[in-house]
């Protein structure tokens, strides 16, 4: 078993996309990481569902699409229609994050809940059972090339003890800071998914870097 590898297209070459999409599908990654920023929840401001909705037919990759922005409840629907796979949350966006998942659930999507480096894991133990995905900040939202929060470790060895005891399936995902080191830490705590962005795309040989995270996180 080997830890799955989700690039971000927020360090791609966005006049180049769909070339460095196709790069990292033959390399074997098996998510395509798509942040989206509305200058309210995290600083900056990124993609609108019609990036999506471009990328769905260049690409069998699962779309995992984060949402960073206040009340997601209102983009959810649009996001699903525009073909995303996954749909992540987060508990400190919204005041109904139950509902939220519902929704998501509600398009016949799979559903993830976020939790930023300052939010404990008891903050959604409650809606552990009905998610496909937790996601574990692993540096403070809205910016790449962040170096990883070793402190994070201890919410991911947390979470998958609570998989296990409760008998639970979702997957462990880390975001920020991810590279062959910090990624076998995490997956040694129990992450079975690695967000990474700036590792990946670095001019240099994304291929290599997605077979290298799998080669340092083989059982």
């Amino acid at each position: 078993m080997t830890i799955k590898v989700a690039p971000s297209i927020l360090a791609a070459d966005y006049l180049n996309l769909e070339r460095d999409v196709k790069l990292v599908e033959d390399a074997g990654a098996e998510m395509l990481h798509i942040d989206v920023m509305d200058g309210m929840f995290v600083p900056s401001i990124s993609y609108g569902p019609g990036w999506v909705k471009a990328l769905r037919p260049v690409t069998k990759m699962i779309l995992d699409v984060h949402l960073m922005v206040e009340q997601p409840e209102r983009y959810i629907d649009t996001f699903a229609e525009a073909g995303a796979d996954i749909i992540g949350v987060h508990v400190e966006a919204t005041q109904h994050i139950h509902r939220a998942l519902q929704q998501i659930k509600g398009h016949g999507k799979k559903a993830e809940v976020v939790i930023n480096p300052g939010t404990p894991v008891s903050a959604i133990e409650s809606v552990l059972n009905m998610v496909d995905q937790v996601l574990v900040m692993t540096v403070n939202p809205g910016f790449g090339g962040q170096k990883f929060l070793p402190e994070t470790l201890q919410k991911i060895e947390r979470l998958a003890s609570l998989k296990k005891s409760l008998g639970y399936d979702f997957d462990i995902q880390i975001d920020g800071g991810a590279n062959d080191e910090t990624s076998a830490m995490a997956y040694k705590a129990g992450a079975t998914v690695a967000v990474a962005g700036s590792y990946v795309y670095d001019k240099v040989d994304p291929a290599a870097k997605i077979a290298r995270l799998k080669e340092v996180t083989t059982d």
